[in-house]
């Protein structure tokens, strides 16, 4: 049976193998460049969202992979899964980034996952599964007080689904980086509480959000 989870893999695979990031396979396949996007991948009321045949069509045509390519990709992504769920919970660790340096370039791919150079790590306690996207970012100066102070430790968890409620980080398309509450979130925008009562609240288009991603722990 083909997951919604293998299904997107097998993309990102297929990318991967074209050395290729999914916005550039979506673009060399003739869609529109965030059609592959991980943010894309679930709808702002948390449902899946599937990519279409057409697409999957036209993406196999763009890179010449057979139709039976692509299913051996999602088979194996189905061993690798079951592979992962066979360890138990370990000490691992993931990549840390401080908060000034977020906002730069060259440090995350177009779904907000870590990518590029210039990381360093941090232990976390997490399985083998948990650990491929999720990472942390060092909280600096005080505009997260009082909840988040300066070098506190946020772990985050990029394409997870986000609720009303959630303390997320945004990277907007200009570069700004923000944690806040998600209060409101549409497909055409989103309003986010700031933390600290000093700061406004924001509202953005969701075209000039480049990343959401749902704060999941805080070292404090």
């Amino acid at each position: 049976m083909f997951s919604h989870d293998r299904i997107w893999a097998a993309i990102d695979a297929l990318a991967e193998r074209n050395r290729l990031s999914p916005s550039g396979l979506a673009r060399r396949a003739g869609l529109d460049p965030t059609s592959f996007n991980k943010s894309k991948r679930q709808g702002a009321d948390g449902r899946q969202r599937w990519p279409s045949t057409e697409s999957i069509a036209k993406v196999l045509d763009a890179t010449g992979a057979s139709i039976d390519e692509f299913f051996t990709y999602t088979d194996a992504v189905r061993e690798a899964v079951l592979q992962q769920d066979s360890f138990p919970p370990q000490i691992g660790t993931i990549p840390l980034l401080g908060f000034a340096q977020a906002g730069a370039g060259g440090f995350f791919d177009d779904g907000g996952f870590p990518a590029g150079q210039g990381w360093d790590v941090v232990e976390f306690p997490a399985s083998p599964a948990h650990k491929a996207g999720v990472y942390a970012l060092e909280v600096q100066g005080d505009s997260m007080m009082p909840l988040y102070r300066d070098g506190d430790v946020l772990i985050v968890e990029p394409g997870a689904q986000v609720r009303r409620g959630d303390r997320v980080v945004v990277k907007t398309r200009e570069g700004e980086v923000m944690a806040k509450v998600l209060h409101r979130q549409s497909p055409r925008t989103i309003e986010l509480v700031s933390l600290n009562p000093d700061h406004p609240n924001r509202n953005f288009d969701m075209d000039d959000v480049d990343w959401i991603a749902r704060i999941i722990w805080a070292s404090q």
